[in-house]
């Protein structure tokens, strides 16, 4: 059973399973370049709010080699996950321009619900940040306890690797959150690379 916070935006209910720190272990099983990549990693994910329409998300991953070597971080990211809808008048930005109109009743769940996809769920956008020069964007659905996205762009900074696209999936599975994170990278076609299963601490 999940405990979520009373005092919600109205803009992250759908996403608010998310909410909270979480911790396990996964999987890396990639090859490219004639190299195959494998082997088990510590992963941890935290996902908050406060108090605007969107979460907070902070991740990192460590892998510890199979030799018994010092253990490795693999990825630090950071980012924001929200509903996709228009940018009103009532919104800020960009940058640090305030709303042209004050909004005097904070959004409600009936204008969430009017944001529902004809299939069901909602329209998501996912901006992360990776600590090795990388910016994803993702866009993509939650529909319920799964959530399925796919990179719309992604900025390099020159020196990175290449890295050509992601999809990621996220599913809430026995109190556990189950992540899969697909990638086209070093001349490779999009393919898994990572999962991994979290446990809420």
């Amino acid at each position: 059973m999940l405990d979520l916070p009373a005092d919600l935006p109205a803009d992250i209910a759908p996403l608010s399973w998310l909410l909270g720190v979480w911790e396990g272990t996964g999987v890396i099983d990639y090859e490219a370049e004639g190299h195959r990549y494998t082997g088990e990693f510590a992963h941890r994910a935290s996902f908050s709010h406060d108090g605007g329409p969107f979460l907070n998300y902070a991740a990192t991953g460590t892998f510890t080699p199979a030799d018994g070597g010092a253990p490795v971080a693999l990825v630090a990211e950071t980012g924001f996950w929200r509903l996709s809808r228009p940018a009103g008048a009532d919104d800020s930005g960009p940058a640090l321009l305030p709303p042209r109109e004050h909004r005097t009743v904070a959004r409600t769940a009936h204008d969430v619900e009017e944001l529902r996809l004809e299939a069901g769920g909602f329209a998501i956008e996912v901006s992360i940040a990776h600590s090795d020069g990388m910016l994803e964007l993702y866009l993509g659905r939650i529909d319920g306890p799964r959530i399925d996205i796919a990179t719309d762009a992604i900025v390099r900074a020159a020196g990175t690797k290449n890295y050509g696209g992601a999809s990621r999936m996220y599913g809430l599975v026995d109190g556990h959150l189950l992540w899969a994170w697909d990638i086209a990278a070093l001349g490779t076609d999009l393919r898994s690379h990572a999962s991994a299963r979290l446990a809420k601490v």
